[in-house]
């Protein structure tokens, strides 16, 4: 029996480095999506039963980082059902193999070559930041926020009025949520109750800029402050500019253009404007604001931070800052006729454009056929079905409140958007239509195309 566990083992191994690193990454995730649904099926870990379907929907959500839900967490699943969904999150925000990677490195202090490509496949670096180094940052940045980010939600909920037993579980859950930007919450209306709590307001904050900021940012700060010739890298500018452009762009809109915000008076208003802008571009998926309430235009905008998100090798999800800027450089220099396509004075290599440019296609595809299908299967407004689309890919989680009407149709779209968002739409799209390379190449016959 051993040596057949052993052999077993052997062709797993062998199995598993035939594949490409975006086909392990997509097996991968979907060993945690399967694995989560088996579990949450189980009826121990429930309160009350729901459709095989809701615990498939719930799990692809938690390891995506969503927060969508068509049944409530708190009602359906007991805390060690809860315990599941918050291990899914927290292993869907760190990554795929990124703690084994981690305990490998303190104990062997190196990582095999199929590992290190792995990790390439999975977080966009620049040429600047070493694995070792991110990997050392990601995990203990994690560990520190998770840690302080409980320590302040508990001190905050029993200034509520919670007793420490019930607000200890709720701060950790929240916290880990919060910092994986994953939206889940054993609150059934959310954070809506809180929306005038500044503190409460403040932690979530700061936990989701925190994670959705990037590791890359995080590693280059440890790295400038413990090397002074270390430099702050291109990527890490463009991050913090775009990211406070979108943010301040959002929190204009919501200010004062918002209904349901402008109502408000005074502090409660700056923190709704804020807040609603945040959740959307760090993808944190919590809301103060009933979103269903929200007027068309401010649906737009909230669709359209989505659709940005936030920082690459972080735990936000959408398109990406980086690649919203490498498209708008490319726009930028070709009606000024320039050749070199630049930004903030630097040119961004060609490697780069062609994948800001295809992820751009492919994820503005994504949205298209999404939106498509689902207004085939719902009877919902259009602006909503957009609005569910761009939370799903964007993993985000914000909902104008349809999730739980969806069909069985409509729920297994969402499903597979959440689980291509998660995963990222290139490196899905490299799982499914990758070739096996050979040396051999076919002679390829140059022609013009008018453009």
């Amino acid at each position: 029996m051993k040596e057949f566990l052993s052999n077993l083992n052997k062709k797993y191994v062998l199995l598993k480095r035939s594949w490409s690193p975006q086909q392990n990454l997509f097996y991968g995730f979907l060993t945690y999506v399967l694995g989560g649904f088996i579990l949450l099926s189980l009826p121990w870990l429930q309160k009350e039963s729901a459709p095989l379907l809701d615990h498939l929907f719930i799990a692809t959500s938690a390891v995506s980082t969503t927060g969508l839900v068509t049944v409530s967490v708190f009602d359906t699943y007991n805390i060690g059902g809860q315990l599941v969904v918050m291990i899914l999150f927290q292993l869907g925000g760190i990554g795929y193999l990124t703690f084994t990677t981690f305990m490998i490195l303190s104990t062997t202090r190196r990582i095999t070559h199929w590992h290190r490509n792995l990790l390439k496949s999975e977080f966009t670096l620049p040429v600047t930041i070493k694995i070792k180094d991110f990997l050392k940052s990601l995990i203990l940045f994690t560990l520190v926020m998770e840690v302080l980010g409980t320590i302040l939600f508990l001190v905050a909920f029993m200034q509520e009025g919670k007793s420490f037993s019930e607000a200890i579980w709720i701060s950790i859950f929240h916290s880990i949520s919060a910092f994986c930007t994953a939206g889940f919450s054993l609150f059934n209306s959310g954070f809506t109750e809180y929306a005038d709590n500044s503190f409460i307001n403040f932690i979530i904050s700061f936990l989701a800029i925190g994670g959705s900021l990037g590791f890359i940012v995080v590693t280059d700060f440890i790295l400038w402050f413990k090397k002074k010739s270390h430099k702050l890298s291109f990527t890490t500018k463009i991050i913090f500019i775009g990211f406070l452009l979108l943010l301040s762009f959002g929190f204009g809109f919501f200010y004062f253009l918002e209904p349901a915000v402008a109502d408000l008076q005074g502090k409660e208003r700056f923190l709704a404007a804020f807040f609603q802008s945040m959740t959307a571009m760090t993808t944190v998926g919590f809301n103060t604001v009933d979103f269903g309430s929200f007027v068309l235009p401010m649906l737009l905008v909230t669709t359209f931070l989505m659709y940005i998100g936030a920082s690459p090798s972080g735990t936000a999800g959408g398109m990406k800052i980086t690649t919203l800027t490498a498209v708008f450089s490319i726009m930028k220099s070709r009606i000024r006729g320039s050749k070199k396509i630049t930004f903030l004075g630097k040119t961004i290599p060609f490697e780069r454009l062609y994948i800001a440019t295809s992820s751009f296609i492919f994820y503005t595809t994504i949205i298209f056929f999404g939106t498509f299908l689902l207004t085939f299967s719902e009877s919902f407004e259009f602006e909503k079905i957009l609005f569910e689309v761009a939370s799903a890919l964007g993993t985000v989680g914000l909902s104008t409140g349809i999730t739980g009407g969806l069909s069985s149709v409509g729920k297994s779209v969402i499903i597979l958007l959440m689980f291509i968002g998660r995963l990222g739409v290139l490196t899905f799209g490299l799982a499914i239509w990758s070739k096996t390379i050979t040396n051999e190449e076919r002679e390829v016959l140059e022609e013009d195309i008018a453009v």
